[in-house]
């Protein structure tokens, strides 16, 4: 077995969790008894970098079961877990990844996956495209293309195509209805308040929380943090957003004016310092910074290291910065990926949704890879319905169908 994890012997603490997260999704478990008899991806190999916990590990486990030789790396350093990395190990997958990696091993470990030498990627991020485009172009000859997990990813991929540069197709499974509504959405803002309250024991009723953004993401934090009782105040550049945001009941402002009136901050744009030493200097004593957007750059956090006149362990996960003026600011999970860096990422029900498109999408990839452009492509309409259906029917919700005079009316422009 060829694997870099932590300690191997932490496999049964692993696959205790990847045998819970099986037990609640449905459409995973479906796709992976259809594998095990059509073995679609026998003989291909597929190279994944995704946030390696238990969700993970399952859809690398159902892809291993259609025949898919598996490499996988972890997306984030902190969002890795051992033992998680361990089963996977165990179970014969190329594995390359634990919990607090250096910035170095983090790359080495993507570059170890990518010398797996595949021919279907699944991005998070796209830190393996951009490897493959910058540091390691010897290893795309044999890319068919692959699928892209987050807004972040698809913004960096779409870049590349408008550059000319991708060298091969790129699947935006983020753009996916069964995607971006409900992992975006549900899941993100489900996962922030869960990281976000058991980090800081605090009660979020009352406060004054601030959303940067509004977009999909972004709204299910907003939603959620109303939910719970908070005052909300969203930021935004986009003024088709902002009227949203307003029309959905939430005051809109600024971040200069938003910084001093805020309790609890939180990103959510794929974008750079969105929250600047500027904004921090205005911000209330015990202010509490966190990120929900995938790279560690939408908090300023190099900047605030250098402005900080001291700091400390405020709390397991949450580190404090005193500014010249006397303020403490309190960051969560280094300014990286909240949710999952700083807690277990999205129910397990909702990346059912997402891993169930980023396995079609695959398929496809495979299935269409010969006439497909060096471009971001869109998933299917198919793809979507046929998720939407499978997972309507675990639930056991029934829907209704057109008539034959139904389809005919909206198929006809006289009334």
């Amino acid at each position: 077995m060829e694997y870099q994890v932590r300690d191997i012997s932490l496999a049964p603490l692993g696959w205790q969790k990847i045998n819970w997260v099986k037990n609640n999704m449905p459409l995973l478990r479906g796709l992976e008894e259809e594998f095990l008899k059509t073995k679609p991806f026998q003989g291909i190999k597929i190279s994944l970098s995704v946030h390696l916990e238990a969700k993970t590990a399952y859809l690398s486990l159902v892809l291993a079961a259609g025949g898919a030789e598996m490499s996988v790396t972890g997306s984030n350093v902190l969002s890795t877990q051992d033992d998680v990395a361990a089963a996977l190990a165990d179970a014969g997958l190329k594995v390359f990844a634990y919990h607090g990696a250096t910035e170095e091993e983090y790359y080495r470990h993507i570059e170890m996956c990518l010398e797996h030498k595949p021919n279907i990627l699944i991005d998070d991020g796209a830190d393996l495209v951009t490897m493959l485009h910058t540091k390691r172009p010897d290893l795309a000859a044999e890319i068919w293309g692959g699928c892209e997990e987050t807004t972040t990813g698809v913004i960096r991929l779409k870049a590349m195509a408008r550059q000319g540069v991708l060298k091969f197709p790129m699947v935006a499974v983020n753009d996916a209805d069964c995607k971006h509504l409900f992992d975006n959405r549900y899941g993100t803002g489900q996962s922030t308040w869960d990281s976000i309250m058991r980090n800081t024991n605090l009660i979020i009723a009352a406060k004054k929380v601030v959303v940067v953004g509004y977009g999909w993401c972004s709204r299910g934090i907003a939603m959620r943090a109303a939910a719970l009782g908070a005052n909300v105040i969203v930021t935004e550049i986009d003024p088709i957003k902002a009227i949203e945001a307003k029309m959905d009941g939430f005051d809109v402002m600024p971040m200069r004016q938003a910084a001093p009136l805020g309790d609890i901050f939180v990103t959510a744009t794929g974008c750079c310092k969105t929250i600047t030493v500027e904004h921090m200097m205005k911000m209330k004593d015990g202010a509490i910074l966190s990120n929900a957007g995938h790279f560690d750059s939408e908090i300023d956090m190099a900047g605030l290291k250098e402005a900080a006149v001291a700091t400390k362990e405020a709390r397991k996960n949450i580190t404090g910065y005193q500014l010249t003026s006397g303020n403490w600011v309190n960051v969560v999970a280094e300014g990286r990926l909240v949710n999952i860096a700083a807690a277990d990422g999205h129910p397990a029900e909702i990346m059912d949704l997402s891993f169930a498109v980023q396995a079609l999408s695959a398929m496809y990839i495979k299935d269409h890879h010969k006439e497909l452009e060096n471009t971001v492509i869109d998933v299917s309409d198919e793809i979507d319905s046929v998720i939407a259906r499978r997972k309507l029917a675990a639930w056991g919700v029934e829907i209704d169908k057109l008539t034959k005079e139904q389809e005919d009316y909206l198929n006809s422009w006289e009334v």
